[in-house]
């Protein structure tokens, strides 16, 4: 007798077309057989070991989150219900341009301090592996052997690549180094990850050309995999932007997946066709291309990350002395408030947008919650001032948001043929963006239900099959016979999303079950304690020539 029958579901199957009603039965951590309209038939209905009554239920492929930012919470939190009470059954993680692997000793310690903002610093983390193929076996094993929580995908991180063939320096690779560029990723994707991400305003990966880029993307291209940047410019120059990564993955031939697609900033404002334009023409002239985005308007990034690309070259040790010296400090300070910083952008930094989410000194906690410029209006001081002096006293590890989204264009792009979902969810601080834990249920219960932007179908294909094409996997992102039983059942009339920007760690409503690989994870809307999760590897082998 099979393990599980779903009854009377209404399937929403993630290929985009109607729903249907049936039983849906799952074996062995796969879907064996789908019956439709089942009690109506009068035929003899599946049975199974457990039956569970899926009345008034949706029941869809799990969620995939394009643009992730688990890769040590994954390794903490077996729990990980930031992800898993979402219905998100898949992670992707590597993201722009910056991770932990492949690392020497030297790199390691350098990227630990440069994204202790997005993942801590790690600490309560036994950081055994320095390859791509030997972190994925981390997460294999995870807790105890048994596993993680949600299965993940990986991205070589580009900039990581760089840092650990060239340092954290601005110049350009030499043929030497470019070649060992090369190895490093084309060694990566053999060991299964899935692409190349670029954080292209986040050294040192912001430093390499155009030409460097495309040849790292060749390698990307000859195993099958995509090319997931963080663009140059989400501000002043963002067309621009947009406009080289199609172009150089045009000149690459590899499949480009543009991460966290906005258009932000008060120079953005009512834009987003002139995106979704230049996204049309490279599509009807046969590029292979997709976005995420997520459901707000705000972003999140490190306090750090705002910085002019020349104050960060060399590495954070180099950005503190930077930091502490006035003259160069004021030279800093210059460049975001009147010229507008790369690392903002391009755009004068308006520090009342400017709000701390997150520190990692617990001695600096009464600086989240509030704006740089509410705090300097507190302290007596400048915005800069209040600033830097949390730059250096929580050694760059600072998360903000940035209040500098426009919904119109946020609702517009998510209305795009190659449109998917992502987090870009990052899960530290006192007071982290509510996109981390509630990204999936907003879509479905804001965007669907209530604002009717995308019907229930369109929505669940841009959330499941159309991510899985983009990796690539065969066996998942469909309700089909024969697929990985990676399942979410909610409720399209009351799932919500509970996290707020006030309380940002509230979980979401209406989500009573989540599968992966035919276990439950999520039951009766509590966490289980199955730990179902694995590394999800590229095989492919690279093309001839």
């Amino acid at each position: 007798m099979e393990d599980l029958v779903v009854r009377d579901a209404e399937v929403v199957d993630g290929g985009g077309g109607p729903s249907y009603r049936a039983d849906v039965v799952v074996d062995g951590g796969r879907i064996v057989a789908i019956v439709k309209e089942a009690a109506a038939a009068g035929c003899q209905r599946p049975r199974a070991m457990r039956e569970l009554d899926a009345e008034g239920l949706v029941l869809s492929p799990g969620f995939i989150d394009m643009h992730a930012h688990s890769d040590l919470a994954l390794l903490r939190d077996p729990e990980h219900s930031a992800k898993a009470a979402q219905g998100v059954t898949l992670e992707v993680i590597g993201q722009d341009g910056l991770s932990y692997a492949p690392v020497d000793e030297r790199t390691l310690e350098q990227v630990r301090r440069a994204i202790a903002g997005w993942n801590g610093y790690g600490e309560d983390i036994d950081f055994g592996w320095r390859t791509v193929g030997e972190y994925l076996d981390r997460l294999d094993h995870g807790f105890e052997g048994r596993g993680i929580a949600v299965n993940a995908a990986y991205l070589i991180p580009q900039g990581t690549v760089r840092a650990l063939v060239m340092g954290w320096e601005d110049r350009p690779a030499t043929a030497e180094e470019l070649g060992r560029m090369r190895e490093l990723v084309a060694q990566g994707l053999e060991q299964g990850a899935v692409g190349l991400s670029s954080g292209l305003t986040y050294t040192p990966g912001m430093y390499a050309d155009d030409a460097e880029l495309t040849e790292l993307c060749r390698v990307v291209a000859s195993y099958g995999g995509y090319y997931c940047p963080h663009h140059r410019s989400y501000g002043a120059g963002a067309l621009d932007a947009y406009a080289e990564m199609v172009a150089l993955a045009r000149a690459a031939h590899c499949p480009l997946h543009l991460a966290h697609a906005t258009m932000n900033f008060g120079v953005n404002e009512g834009r987003a066709d002139a995106l979704t334009a230049l996204l049309d023409r490279a599509l009807d002239a046969g590029a292979d291309l997709t976005f995420d985005t997520y459901p707000y308007t705000p972003g999140c990034t490190t306090l750090a990350a705002l910085l002019p690309s020349w104050a960060s070259a060399g590495g954070p040790a180099r950005v503190l002395a930077r930091l502490a010296d006035p003259v160069t400090a004021e030279r800093v300070r210059r460049e975001l408030e009147v010229t507008g910083s790369d690392g903002c952008h391009g755009v004068p930094v308006e520090w009342e947008t400017v709000e701390v989410s997150g520190v990692t000194d617990p001695a600096l906690g009464a600086y989240v919650g509030r704006t740089v410029r509410e705090l300097a209006a507190a302290r007596g001081r400048s915005p800069w001032e209040v600033a830097r002096r949390l730059l250096i006293e929580d050694r760059l590890g600072t998360t903000v948001l940035q209040h500098v989204g426009h919904e119109d264009n946020v609702r517009a792009l998510m209305r795009h043929r190659a449109h998917t979902g992502g987090s870009d969810g990052i899960l530290r601080g006192a007071k982290p963006h509510p996109r981390a834990y509630g990204t999936f249920p907003r879509y479905l219960g804001h965007y669907v239900r209530e604002s009717g932007v995308l019907s229930l179908q369109e929505c669940v294909a841009r959330l499941t099959a159309r991510p899985a094409a983009r990796l690539r996997l065969p066996d998942r992102g469909l309700v089909r016979e024969g697929y990985r039983a990676d399942l979410v059942l909610f409720d399209p009339e009351t799932v919500a999303s509970g996290a707020t920007f006030e309380a940002p760690r509230t979980p979401p409503t209406g989500i009573p079950y989540v599968l992966i690989d035919g276990r439950f994870v999520i039951e009766d809307g509590a966490r289980t304690d199955v730990l179902a999760g694995r590394s999800v590897r590229r095989t492919q082998v690279p093309a001839p020539g």
